[in-house]
Formats: structure tokens, sequence, C-alpha cells
């Protein structure tokens, strides 16, 4: 067997780990930068092992549903979770939008400390996934750190915020 693509993408934040752990964890925090450029509506946000995250982002009339069950939550060190796309029933569903991407993508993001500053590393693989799902996660990793710069800049702007008001 091959070795699957890993998509990784490493990211340091001028904040301490306790508040960038805080802008993945808090469903209030997580909703302003997760899905930039959308509305996104947490429906369900259980942060524990077994837990699940129900996520919508909207653009309009449509909106694109995800699924995710937490498999590790150690605070303020790691986040591990299972990422799907998801029907109206919070159903994992193959997306609509690309048929061929993975069901099921592992995600692991960690924090670390660097002095006051904060390391990002989120790494994300596709699990029990078919060629075409394979081959289709593989043609995308170069365009995902755009979107999830996007996000990453909408938090650059919180923690400047937060930090400045003390929160």
């Amino acid at each position: 067997m091959s070795t699957l693509p890993e998509y990784v993408l490493d990211r340091v934040f001028d904040a301490p780990r306790d508040l960038v752990w805080r802008a993945w964890t808090d469903p209030k925090l997580l909703s302003r930068w997760y899905g930039p450029g959308v509305e996104t509506i947490i429906h369900e946000f259980d942060l524990k092992p077994g837990g699940k995250w129900l996520n919508e982002m909207k653009w309009g009339e449509k909106s694109m549903l995800s699924v995710v069950e937490f498999t590790d939550v150690t605070p303020p060190e790691r986040l591990v979770w299972h990422h799907s796309t998801a029907d109206e029933n919070w159903n994992v569903v193959a997306s609509p939008m690309m048929p061929d991407w993975p069901r099921v993508l592992l995600t692991t993001v960690t924090f670390t400390d660097q002095g006051e500053k904060t390391n990002v590393r989120l790494s994300q693989i596709p699990v029990d996934a078919t060629e075409a799902e394979i081959a289709c996660f593989t043609n995308m990793m170069d365009g995902m750190s755009k979107g999830w710069g996007s996000g990453y800049a909408i938090m650059d702007q919180m923690f400047a915020e937060l930090q400045a008001s003390g929160a």
C-alpha cells in the first residue's frame, strides 16, 4: 500500500497558546473565522472525544453541511477529528460540489508555544479513501492553503482585537 497524501499547514500566530486554543474551541470565536467569506452556523459543538461539531456554511441560498467527530481533545495542545460532508440529517455523504472528495478526513491540529506566540500545525489525511478520492485530495492540496489562509487572516485580526481589549 502506498503512503496516503497528507496536507500540512504550519502557521505562527502572534497570540498566546490559550487564546489560539480558544479560537478553535469556542463556538463564538470559531464561527468568526471558520469558513471565511460565508456565514458559519454551528448547530452543535460537543468538545470531547466522541463529541460532534455540526457545522453549516451558508452563502446566499446555498449551504454546505459538515459533521466533525472529535477523537482526541487535549487542551491546549491537540485536537483530532474525523471531518465529513453531511446531508440535511447529518449523515455522511459524498460532497455535492466534488463527488470524488474524500468522505472522511482525519484532521489533527497541534498548538505549540513559541515564546509569546503559538505555532499551529494542521494536518489532514484521507481515511478509507478510494483511489479517485485520493487523487482528488492530492490535486486539491495546493489550493487548500488559500482557504485556510483566509481564515487565519481573520484570526490574526481577531487576536489583535481580543488582546487589545484584554479579553
